[in-house]
C-alpha cells in the first residue's frame, strides 16, 4: 500500500512541475498559488456554512456574498494551477461551532483577521500576478465587511 501511495505523490508532483514549467511558472509560485486557492475554497465552504447557521438575515446574506467573492477568488487562481481544489472542511465545521459556543463578537474578529492575514500573505505573488491584486484588495475589504456586521 506504501509504495502505491508513493508512485501516486510521485505522479502528482510531475503533473504539478509539468504545468508548472507549460505555463512558466516556478515550482515556488506554483506552490503559492495552489496554497492561495486552496485557502479561498475553503473560505467559499466556511461562509456557506456560517450562512446556514447564523441567526441575522444580513448577516447570512452578507456571508453569502462573501461566499461568492472567494468562489471569483479561488477562479483567479485556477486559471494560473490549472488545477481543481476542494475545500477542506475543517472551517465549514469549525467556525460555526465556534459561532454556537464563544459568539458573533469573537467569532467575526476572528474571521475579519483571517482576512486580513489573507491580503497580506498575497503581497509576495502580486509581482508575478497582477490580476492578484484585486483578490488581495478584496481580502481587506471583506474584513472590513465582517467586522461591520459586529
Amino acid at each position: 500500500m506504501k509504495i502505491k501511495e508513493t508512485l501516486k505523490k510521485k505522479e502528482q508532483d510531475y503533473s504539478l512541475f509539468s504545468a508548472a514549467a507549460d505555463a512558466g511558472i516556478t515550482m515556488d509560485q506554483m506552490d503559492a498559488l495552489i496554497t492561495a486557492q486552496q485557502g479561498e475554497e475553503d473560505a467559499v465552504y466556511m461562509y456557506e456554512q456560517l450562512a446556514k447557521t447564523v441567526r441575522d438575515e444580513a448577516d447570512r446574506e452578507a456571508f453569502l456574498r462573501l461566499a461568492g467573492d472567494e468562489k471569483r477568488h479561488s477562479d483567479v487562481f485556477r486559471k494560473y494551477t490549472g488545477m481543481d481544489v476542494k475545500a477542506n472542511p475543517a472551517k465549514g465545521i469549525f467556525v460555526p461551532l465556534m459561532y454556537r459556543v464563544l459568539g458573533k463578537k469573537k467569532v467575526y474578529a476572528i474571521i475579519a483577521q483571517g482576512e486580513y492575514d489573507a491580503a497580506e500573505k498575497y503581497k509576495h505573488i502580486i509581482d508575478d500576478f497582477p490580476e492578484v491584486v484585486e483578490v488581495m484588495n478584496d481580502e481587506v475589504h471583506h474584513g472590513d465587511a465582517v467586522k461591520g456586521l459586529l
